[in-house]
């Protein structure tokens, strides 16, 4: 652990810890270089041993250093200082989630609602940027003192892996998706579980699994079901608690596909929270088609060579699951056909379930070890690929309805998985008829003969006509081969960039010819090809304000993000920049960042000593600190000298923002004290006279022949002694004489009658 006073990289001051987690403890720290406070989250040592977690560790912290979001904490940068590795990162004042909740309590609907779009919108901006956060809890989300949500530690959780996390890290199960428990594929949707089942703690106060261990947590998050928030409390919003179990799915499909999705149920359940929400969407059915390229067929040679007609993409990122081998004993082997994909967030991901179908493997493995079937294959014209593609929509379709009717009882799903198989038996037996009649000439599905020519043109050549396919929608590489295949000539097809708001950068608009048409094979064939989104010039705002900014760029055609920096030029919630910068040009609809000030940052400055020095000494070392003399008062001291200074507020070395105040008092020097004087009067006095036995008289005490005290004696006995005493406070002087007279009940003088000793001592009083 790092030590305060310590200094990373000769710039970064370690102030304060902060916090700890599995993997990492966060500083605050000053960054000397840039005059101001940061926090700085240091890998552990256990993991800094780890280069493979190195590695990754670094490559997502610059990922998520390019995350610019009012709701995600910003990384300003990633180091190494002789093996500590460390992120320096913005520094949020504040308590995270987790903290707020157990403070608290359960949060109000209107708060809950709040917090998890701030938090959405946070996860919103990462997924746009093609970073997923994989670990979104309550711990990594900090309340900030102004009740802005931001979302840290991205980066940290992808690069952990199972040979690397720790019991601490592993507190995440309680958060963790379904897909992730498995130790599957985790995209977008991952995070989106993981936001909703924060949601359920918000409005609970509780996580909806426990369980003795992390297995068992684990396990309840892939099976079990979770009690709905509105058992626990009725007042929980019912569109709230259907927007919690729609996030909250087992399966990923059935969640919101997209943050966005998820904000925008999220705002009408705000706006109206007595909204009706749907819980689970239908399933997803689209299904991209996939283009096998010379490696992958490659790969399934080389796949069929080792006996293992497995995934054919095993080598891509998303390898199907191999559900295992029923005819192990026999001349048949599973083969799992690639299951549906769709496309979010420009990744691929599977959406759906695998069918295992039973093939003649040594067939196939002699028909994939065939060189020339792999040229057979891709020259297979539409009406040839028509019979296979009629089958695949007929097996997606089937799925489709299974997929509906998920909850039906395990009867029907054996049938529905039995009927797939069948379905997808006669597909891959249709493909392989396709191949093998394609190569021994069994067929040629309608194909036109383009070698044969016209007896009666035998001197010229014979120009045949070729249906026109349809090559909209594909990338230009993808439509040039598509028409050579049909046999068109390569340097006959001509492309036309044009710019195009809706169709992505480089693929194909428009065709000259229409599908269907004949088109002479030597005919010049146009495409037009999106170049992607009309370039505008961004306007320039700098100065504007905040809403002005974003009316005049909403205007002309953008959308807008915001950032936000201390200026000490621009005012507060002013316009100080753009990204893309002013007068650039940016594609239309494209996203600008308007970066707006945050004000003067308030710098930090230590507070000086001053105990000791004088008045004048004290005020210029405040003044050279930065800070203002406050209010400044004085007292006596017994040993302090008088016009030094006796104590400050705030204390010395203490850490305060610059401009403000401190307080201080001045010595008086010692008090002077006032001098009195107390006088003890004591004595004895004995009645002589039998005649004065049993009466009542009363003895006087006179100070200086004054009476300064009486008391009264009743029932004399002639012969006793008498104690009497008194004390005189507060006397100018010390010295005088004391005396004591005695009065009877007729206020007659008879101290003749009694014998008497009389004493008095002063006493010196200092106040």
């Amino acid at each position: 652990m790092l030590k305060p006073g310590m200094i990373l990289c000769d710039r970064y001051e370690i102030l304060d810890v902060v916090g700890a987690g599995g993997m990492s403890i966060v500083y605050k720290a000053r960054c000397h270089r840039l005059n101001r406070n940061v926090a700085i989250k240091v890998l552990k040592p256990e993991f800094s041993r780890d280069q493979n977690f190195v590695t990754k560790f670094r490559v997502e912290a610059q990922a998520s250093a390019g995350l610019t979001h009012p709701n995600i904490v910003n990384v300003y940068d990633v180091y190494d200082d002789e093996g500590v590795y460390f992120i320096v990162m913005e520094l949020v004042e504040g308590i995270t989630l987790k903290d707020y909740i157990a403070e608290n309590g359960r949060l109000s609907m209107d708060k809950a609602i709040d917090f998890a779009i701030q938090i959405a919108s946070g996860l919103e901006a990462a997924h746009e940027s093609h970073v997923i956060h994989r670990d979104i809890k309550p711990q990594n989300i900090i309340v900030s003192k102004n009740g802005n949500l931001k979302v840290t530690d991205f980066g940290i959780a992808k690069a952990a892996s199972s040979n690397t996390l720790t019991s601490g890290a592993m507190g995440s199960v309680h958060y963790i998706s379904p897909e992730q428990a498995r130790g599957g594929y985790s995209d977008e949707r991952s995070d989106i579980y993981s936001l909703g089942i924060t949601m359920y703690e918000m409005v609970t106060g509780r996580v909806p699994f426990e369980g003795d261990n992390n297995v068992s947590v684990a396990l309840m998050h892939i099976q079990s079901d979770m009690i709905p928030p509105r058992q626990y409390y009725p007042d929980i919003y019912s569109s709230f608690e259907k927007v919690i179990l729609k996030a909250t799915q087992k399966k990923p499909e059935r969640r919101y596909l997209t943050a966005s999705a998820l904000i925008a149920d999220l705002k009408r359940v705000q706006n109206n929270p007595n909204i009706d929400i749907v819980v689970a969407p239908t399933s997803i059915t689209n299904s991209p088609t996939q283009e096998f390229k010379k490696e992958d067929m490659q790969a399934i040679r080389a796949a069929g060579a080792n006996g293992a007609m497995g995934n054919p993409m095993a080598g891509a990122t998303y390898g199907a699951m191999n559900y295992g081998n029923p005819y192990a004993n026999g001349q048949l082997d599973t083969f799992n056909v690639n299951q549906p994909l769709g496309n979010e967030m420009g990744e691929m991901k599977p959406v759906g379930g695998i069918t295992p179908i039973t093939v003649d493997q040594g067939r196939i493995n002699k028909l994939m070890n065939d060189t020339t079937m792999e040229d057979e294959y891709e020259q297979l014209t539409e009406e040839e690929m028509a019979p296979v593609r009629q089958s695949i929509k007929k097996i997606q379709d089937y799925e489709e309805d299974i997929d509906e009717d998920d909850d039906d009882d395990d009867e029907g799903l054996q049938k529905a998985v039995i009927i797939g198989g069948v379905l997808a038996a006669i597909l891959v037996a249709i493909v392989v008829m396709i191949f093998v009649g394609n190569f021994l000439g069994w067929f040629n599905f309608g194909k036109k003969d383009k070698t044969t020519a016209d007896p009666k043109a035998s001197t010229e050549e014979v120009v045949e006509d070729i249906i026109m396919i349809d090559v909209t929608g594909v990338t230009q590489e993808a439509a040039i081969k598509m028409l050579v295949n049909e046999g068109f000539a390569k340097e006959n097809i001509l492309i036309e960039t044009v710019k195009d708001d809706q169709v992505q950068e480089g693929y194909v608009v428009e065709q000259s010819f229409k599908e269907g048409d004949p088109v002479p094979s030597n005919a010049k064939i146009t495409l037009r090809v999106s170049g992607g989104a009309e370039e505008v010039q961004v306007p320039d705002v700098t100065g504007y304000t905040d809403d002005q900014a974003c009316t005049v760029l909403v205007e002309a055609g953008f959308e807008i993000a915001h950032a936000y920096e201390y200026s000490e030029d621009v005012e507060k919630d002013y316009v100080i920049s753009t990204t893309p910068a002013a007068y650039e040009m940016a594609p239309k609809g494209s996203k600008i960042v308007i970066t707006v000030s945050n004000g003067s940052e308030k710098k930090e400055t230590a507070v000086p000593n001053i105990y000791g020095l004088t008045k004048e000494q004290a005020i210029t070392s405040i003044e050279a600190a930065k800070l203002k003399v406050g209010n400044v008062s004085e007292e006596h001291h017994d040993t302090i000298p008088e016009g030094q200074v006796i104590s400050q507020s705030p204390a010395a070395n203490s850490t305060i923002e610059e401009g403000q105040s401190v307080d201080f008092v001045v010595s008086k020097g010692p008090e002077e004290k006032e001098v009195t004087y107390t006088a003890n009067i004591s004595g004895t006095i004995t009645c002589n006279d039998p005649a004065l036995d049993g009466t009542a008289v009363t003895v006087q005490v006179l100070l200086n022949g004054t009476p300064v005290y009486s008391a009264p004696i009743n029932g004399l006995t002639a012969g006793s002694s008498y104690n009497v005493s008194a004390t005189v406070p507060g006397l100018a002087e010390s010295g005088g004489t004391a005396d004591f007279e005695v009065i009877d009940g007729n206020s007659n003088n008879v101290t003749a009658s009694f014998s008497k000793s009389v004493n008095v001592t002063f006493d010196k009083v200092e106040e």
